[in-house]
């Protein structure tokens, strides 16, 4: 007898910095997401896509829970919450170094409550702790919520990828495949190529700037060279707060913006499979992060 086609859409919440947009990349096993040693690296919902052969999982990277500052940190917040009721299965994910539920993990298992979504808690970095401070965790955790299961993690390792989807596909009701086969995101091109230069600006630029930037991708044109190959001609401005943030990000003899922009067109020319020709300018754009015009392209779009 041929097993039942399930299908559902799975949102991935915690705070900042715990590993969700490396939990996602695991998932999908395709980068969908920017991964930086920072907080706050994502910004909107990342929507990935893994299909299995009795199943289809849409799951959803959200903006890490934090204590908002701009207008830009109320609306990332207000995605991450919009996206719970919506949600088949939530994954919540903690750090395994937590003494005690903080107060952004207790907001978001009151959040839980009131949606009564079933939820799967995922302890990520467990190969910092010992079993002893794992299980006193756990124990803590599940006096407050009645989580489907619990399951101990290291983000970044394969191992842990079939059992987190297993236990989702468990948990999935019979339903349609909502995507093609072969997608894994429902981002658009652009969107990936912002996202991939916001990454890699994050990894290479000093701390105070890189939350004061933002990406738009301006040109995007897929033509022919000489030899008959597909190329992207990309054309992107990184926007920057201040003009000494623009100094630090053009660099001396410009070399920190060609660093930027040749680690992110070989990552998109992996990801894309096709060549990319990508040109980059800097300008400053006093208070981006709290203009209404700016933030909205940030806000949960279904």
């Amino acid at each position: 007898m041929e097993k039942e086609f399930k299908s559902g859409f799975v949102t991935i919440i915690g705070r900042t910095n715990v590993g969700k947009s490396t939990l996602i990349n695991l998932l999908v096993g395709e980068k969908v997401a920017a991964i930086a040693n920072k907080v706050q690296t994502t910004r909107t919902a990342i929507r990935g896509i893994v299909n299995r052969e009795n199943s289809q999982i849409i799951i959803t990277d959200t903006p890490g829970i934090h204590k908002p500052k701009h207008k830009i940190n109320e609306t990332m917040i207000e995605t991450s919450f919009l996206t719970i009721p919506d949600s088949d299965i939530i994954l919540f994910l903690i750090e395994a170094t937590s003494e005690n539920i903080g107060k952004g993990d207790r907001i978001i298992i009151e959040k839980l409550k009131e949606a009564k979504r079933k939820t799967i808690l995922i302890i990520n970095k467990i190969d910092l702790i010992k079993r002893e401070k794992l299980l006193n965790l756990i124990d803590i955790y599940r006096k407050e919520y009645n989580f489907e299961t619990v399951i101990p993690i290291t983000a970044y390792q394969e191992k842990y990828k079939n059992i987190i989807l297993d236990e989702i596909e468990k948990n999935l009701k019979t339903g349609p495949a909502y995507y093609d086969i072969e997608e894994y995101t429902d981002q658009t091109l652009r969107q990936l190529a912002e996202e991939t230069i916001r990454e890699k600006a994050l990894k290479l630029l000093q701390d105070e700037v890189p939350h004061g930037i933002y990406i738009e991708v301006e040109k995007m044109n897929l033509r022919k060279n000489k030899q008959k190959e597909e190329i992207y001609d990309i054309e992107a401005t990184i926007y920057c707060l201040k003009a000494s943030h623009k100094g630090i990000i053009i660099g001396k003899n410009g070399e920190m913006l060609k660093k930027i922009g040749r680690s992110a067109r070989i990552e998109m020319e992996k990801n894309f499979g096709l060549k990319i020709n990508l040109k980059t300018w800097v300008k400053v754009k006093q208070d981006w992060i709290d203009n209404e015009n700016i933030v909205n392209k940030f806000k949960l779009k279904y």
